[in-house]
């Protein structure tokens, strides 16, 4: 699957959760939100998603946070990886409240699973 294709699975997955108008914007000079969306509440959702073979790394979680809420004002700002990420950026998305979607919760969502069911926000809107 091609990187435009797997933003494309991540707006689909959105849609099927009941988001409103996902959008899928990534690409070049997207600063940092490849699909974007809102919540039954009208809470804004981003995800920046990563196909990368290897973890993703603290580098691009710190990038991701500079852009996330202070540009884009994000509400819940949420980074997807195919094949997880390093510890450190594990570490520092906690310290920064940046949620984290690796493998084993982008399996149980693209199996059914509601994606705040998965990551573990409530939302009663949905």
């Amino acid at each position: 699957m091609s990187a435009t294709g797997f933003e494309q699975a991540c707006a689909d997955l959105l849609t099927r959760d009941g988001f409103l108008c996902p959008v899928r914007v990534g690409g070049a000079g997207d600063l940092g939100v490849d699909v974007s969306a809102r919540d039954g509440e009208g809470r804004l959702l981003i995800l920046q998603c990563k196909q990368y073979q290897n973890p993703v790394g603290s580098g691009h979680v710190q990038k991701f946070n500079g852009t996330a809420r202070p540009h884009h004002g994000a509400d819940i700002p949420v980074m997807v990886a195919l094949n997880g990420f390093t510890q450190p950026a594990v570490d520092f998305a906690q310290h920064h409240g940046l949620i984290l979607v690796g493998r084993s919760e982008l399996k149980k969502w693209a199996h059914g699973q509601h994606l705040y069911d998965v990551i573990g926000l409530e939302n009663a809107a949905l």
